[in-house]
């Protein structure tokens, strides 16, 4: 006869911590969307008010304006998630056009030649802010401030002795310029419209930058420098490493927008870029990135862009005096720093547990 085996009675599951939310929560709780809300208003609102707006013409204008402002915007957010600023980049950008322009016309170089070596300096002006930043241990507002005045004086001094004027030369005829014009400053003709090459690049760049955020080992090490950087150090985080390039990659999309306002325009003036370097913080802190680093994202940095874009074109579109447009950034700047703090402690609910 056989025994019967007893089994033991199932172990209770353990109960978990973890709060439950809801989907509009966890919606609410992503870093873009009260960028999403203000965009989609906004849009509307203009719509409405400017008549002019309503043509594919009018549209594809505000993109293209959003472009020029949303691809260093791009790496301005990353490397605010790293928890750095960068003041110099504004600048940076005319420094970049005006080497290349002026290197090449007075030497009678190849505008090729230019080109590398415009990238070449600006790779090196954002290796040396990162590595000032981390070797010093002085605030990266500081010392970037400090290369934005230095590049504003070399770009209004340098250019005034080479040339006798505030502006470079006209480059349209030069060797190489016709395949740079097309890289960096082509129109594509879409029916009646035109769409400005620098509106694909800055979608190219802004997928790229939200695989490398959310798909990649770099990604988890910028957020982990911006959230702690002593802690991600400690558990192997190369923080200097990721710092620096962060810098650096601010600085290569400073020339990559540099090559496109020298190309479209075939000459720039020295004064050209001072105060952009806040409008690339707006878009990233109107998208939803944190002024203390560590969150953000790129889609909401690129709506950032497309509401400055927007804005500043369709105040002239309703036929209102543009001055208001400073008064606009200021506000949206306030709002968003508030909603980005609500979001933020949204997401650091749903993590709880």
């Amino acid at each position: 006869m056989s025994t019967p085996v007893k089994t033991a009675p199932p172990t209770p599951a353990e109960a978990s911590n973890r709060v439950q939310v809801s989907w509009t929560t966890r919606l609410l709780g992503r870093p873009e969307i009260g960028a999403l809300v203000a965009a989609i208003v906004i849009f509307i609102f203009f719509l409405i008010v400017a008549p002019a707006f309503r043509t594919p013409a009018s549209f594809f204008t505000v993109l293209y304006q959003a472009s020029t402002i949303g691809i260093v915007a791009v790496a301005v957010g990353m490397l605010m998630i790293g928890g750095e600023f960068d003041l110099s980049a504004g600048v940076l950008v005319t420094s970049a056009g005006l080497l290349n322009g002026m290197l090449c016309y007075q030497l009678g170089l190849n505008l090729w030649v230019g080109v590398i070596i415009s990238l070449a300096f600006c790779l090196g002006v954002g290796f040396t802010n990162g590595y000032l930043v981390m070797r010093t241990g002085i605030p990266s507002f500081l010392i970037t401030l400090g290369t934005f005045f230095v590049l504003q004086g070399a770009n209004l001094g340098v250019t005034k002795l080479v040339t006798g004027s505030v502006s470079s030369p006209n480059i349209s005829q030069m060797d190489g310029y016709t395949t740079l014009n097309f890289i960096f400053a082509h129109e594509f003709k879409i029916g009646p419209v035109s769409l400005s090459i620098t509106v694909i690049w800055w979608l190219l760049f802004v997928f790229l930058s939200a695989w490398i955020l959310q798909r990649t080992k770099i990604g988890n090490w910028i957020f982990a420098v911006g959230g702690n950087a002593a802690s991600a150090r400690a558990v192997g985080v190369p923080v200097t490493r990721a710092k620096i390039g962060l810098f650096m990659t601010v600085s290569f999309l400073c020339w990559f927008t540099g090559m496109h306002y020298l190309y479209r325009f075939n000459t720039l003036q020295a004064g050209n870029g001072v105060g952009n370097e806040f409008l690339y913080i707006i878009a990233a802190v109107v998208g939803g990135t944190l002024l203390t680093g560590g969150y953000g994202n790129a889609w909401g940095v690129a709506i950032g862009a497309f509401i400055f874009g927007m804005t500043s074109l369709c105040i002239v579109y309703a036929g209102w005096d543009p001055n208001w447009f400073k008064a606009f950034l200021g506000v949206m700047l306030l709002l968003a720093v508030m909603v980005n703090l609500y979001v933020k402690r949204l997401s650091t609910l749903r993590k709880v547990g």
